[in-house]
């Protein structure tokens, strides 16, 4: 029995999809990472029961951050992203966080560029607050240890890991502890096209920047030299993903989880002898009007392919792939 619920949507299933291809379903993934953080700080005496915590989120780090504020007798403050919508902001005012949303903006880089500067006026009013930092402390990393040594566990080696970016903690821990006992460990990660991080900011994706996956601003808890391959999936690619995963599979997730699942399948054509594992950080709730409610225009995901290229110079709408062979991280990206 769980003694709170933080444990209990942040408990992932294993579920067998495609051949060879198995899902990591959560209910709200960061959790893991805010409750190991934060019970971390309270064990070293960083921080005490009745301190504020404070930092940036588009949405699904926020409702983490505050679930586990609520676990431990914390106080909380979100700086939140125009994409935090109607539902979770009455969440985190009944939870007790303090929200401030930005207003809309013309772009992800303008509105994280706010939110990185409003925490810097919060922690200049407030030195006592402590700046979680999910995009830079890798203690984000500590939750996903057990979670590595079940998949150890119950899908041996040959593993090949597929997930979104974003603030590199998910995927870049999962593979550093599956690497501990299986070094044959390949991670892919998955990017929006328009993302700083790993070099595609030129191109500009007309629909949208998946938020979560992407950034306009350096993170330094991504580690390039963990990726072996890096796949840009547009709106379009992502929300076929999506539409199929719930149509063939009957899994109901988020579009980050549809551009990692399109992954997937391509990954597991390429090597049918490796068992491939995709990260489904969310449920589909969020994306009820935008994606589900627009599924009769979505592609067919047998229909798509991404193009193999060996430059971020060669990027373009609206699937790429490329070898990325543990590389460091683009000029000006660490």
């Amino acid at each position: 029995m769980y003694d709170h619920v933080s444990a209990a949507v942040g408990a992932p299933d294993l579920i067998a999809v495609d051949e060879g291809v198995v899902c990591l379903r959560f209910e709200t993934m960061k959790v893991v990472s805010a409750l190991a953080a934060v019970e971390h700080l309270l064990d070293r005496g960083l921080v005490r029961p009745g301190d504020t915590l404070v930092d940036s989120s588009s949405g699904i780090y926020a409702y983490a951050l505050a679930l586990a504020c609520h676990r431990f007798g914390m106080r909380c403050h979100i700086v939140g992203s125009t994409t935090v919508d109607a539902t979770l902001r009455s969440q985190l005012a009944i939870l007790g966080a303090e929200l401030e949303q930005m207003a809309p903006s013309a772009n992800l880089k303008l509105d994280q560029d706010r939110r990185v500067r409003r925490i810097g006026e919060i922690l200049a009013e407030h030195p006592e607050y402590h700046w979680m930092r999910q995009y830079h402390d890798d203690i984000h990393y500590l939750g996903y240890r057990p979670i590595a040594d079940r998949i150890a566990a119950e899908l041996g080696g040959g593993i090949t890991l597929v997930g979104g970016v974003g603030s590199g903690a998910s995927t870049g821990a999962l593979a550093t502890y599956l690497r501990r006992a299986a070094p044959d460990t390949a991670l892919v990660g998955v990017q929006p096209f328009g993302s700083i991080t790993f070099g595609s900011e030129h191109v500009h994706d007309p629909e949208i920047i998946i938020a979560g996956i992407g950034s306009s601003i350096v993170f330094d808890n991504v580690a390039h030299e963990l990726y072996d391959t890096v796949h840009w999936t547009s709106f379009d690619t992502a929300m076929s993903g999506t539409v199929d995963l719930l149509r063939r599979h009957a899994l109901f997730a988020g579009l980050s989880t549809g551009a990692a699942y399109a992954c997937a399948r391509w990954e597991r054509a390429l090597d049918p002898t490796r068992t491939v594992v995709f990260i489904a950080p969310d449920t589909g709730h969020r994306y009820a009007e935008s994606v589900f409610a627009r599924h009769s225009r979505a592609a067919p995901l047998e229909s798509l392919e991404p193009i193999q290229v060996s430059t971020t110079d060669e990027l373009a709408l609206p699937w790429c792939r490329m070898d990325w062979k543990r590389a460091p991280a683009p000029t000006g990206r660490r």
